[in-house]
């Protein structure tokens, strides 16, 4: 009885959503055809009306051209575009020259990351850490931008401790940062406990949820390796056992990534992030089912 009333409470929830922000994130196609698909992608995903669109940057700001490019596009489309910014061998003077491409483009938004060191890479730059370039943006610029941090709910993978961890985020979130957008992530505990944890230490800023689509179990389990995403024991062993069943794992992933955001919901989050993969498809369903972008 407990769990058909939580249910109704989620579905409850979801029935008034229509009106929650959402925002979308692509990466930049490497070929001439990528480049043609992401722009269908994008052009159909508009009709979920995302509050913007950002797009990543590659390890060492190595997609910037694609990235600069993707986000003209999706201005002259008339969408707000975030860009990723990121500091790994940024100098004062090379931000200062992309801050000014971004603005002579129109773009308000930065979503500011320190970013991954490429492999044979021989200096980190002038900013050690993402708040030192939060910092130097707003000296700069004023609040010329809206500028996104990235958080990590499940610690991210190469802090020392946690502790340490939430008391970086804290200084990241106070250098000028307006919101924070998370690491993906299946378990709506770590979200709401970081959240609350984040609060404690005197962070104000909203933190909007990342959220991944599971439609394929390979890709998946490689990027959590990667980044420090903790899929859960019950839902690797579900997917292994799907196997190459892409239609099985698709219609898994689909459940539990609507009964997550349900969760995420019901708790009160201020918007919810999409990464599509550059994908349609299992955003589209995501915001069906759970009443969203309309």
């Amino acid at each position: 009885m407990e769990s058909q009333k939580q249910t109704t409470q989620n579905i409850s929830a979801v029935n008034k959503t229509s009106s929650l922000p959402i925002s979308l994130e692509f990466f930049p196609a490497k070929t001439e055809e990528g480049v043609i698909k992401i722009r269908q992608v994008r052009h159909e995903l508009y009709s979920l009306n995302p509050e913007f669109c950002s797009v990543t940057y590659g390890a060492g700001g190595s997609t910037q051209d694609g990235t600069f490019s993707a986000v003209g596009e999706i201005l002259i489309d008339g969408k707000q575009a975030a860009s990723h910014f990121t500091c790994v061998g940024a100098t004062k003077a090379t931000v200062r020259r992309e801050l000014r491409t971004l603005s002579d483009m129109g773009c308000k938004r930065l979503v500011v990351l320190r970013g991954d060191l490429p492999s044979g890479y021989g200096t980190d730059g002038e900013f050690a850490y993402a708040n030192d370039l939060v910092e130097f943006i707003r000296d700069e610029r004023g609040d010329e931008f809206w500028i996104e941090v990235a958080a990590y709910p499940e610690t991210h993978p190469r802090a020392r401790t946690p502790d340490h961890d939430l008391h970086a985020f804290a200084i990241k979130a106070k250098s000028g940062a307006n919101s924070a957008i998370t690491q993906y992530f299946y378990n709506a505990d770590a979200y709401f406990r970081f959240v609350d944890d984040v609060q404690r230490l005197g962070v104000k800023i909203p933190i909007v949820p990342g959220i991944m689509p599971i439609t394929n179990s390979t890709q998946l389990l490689h990027f959590s390796d990667m980044c420090g995403a903790e899929i859960p024991r019950w839902i690797r062993l579900r997917l292994n056992s799907y196997g190459d069943d892409l239609a099985s794992i698709k219609a898994f992933g689909l459940d539990v990534v609507t009964a997550l955001c349900e969760r995420l919901i019901a708790g009160g989050i201020p918007a919810i992030h999409f990464y599509t993969m550059n994908q349609v498809t299992p955003v589209s369903q995501l915001c069906e089912r759970l009443n969203l972008g309309k």
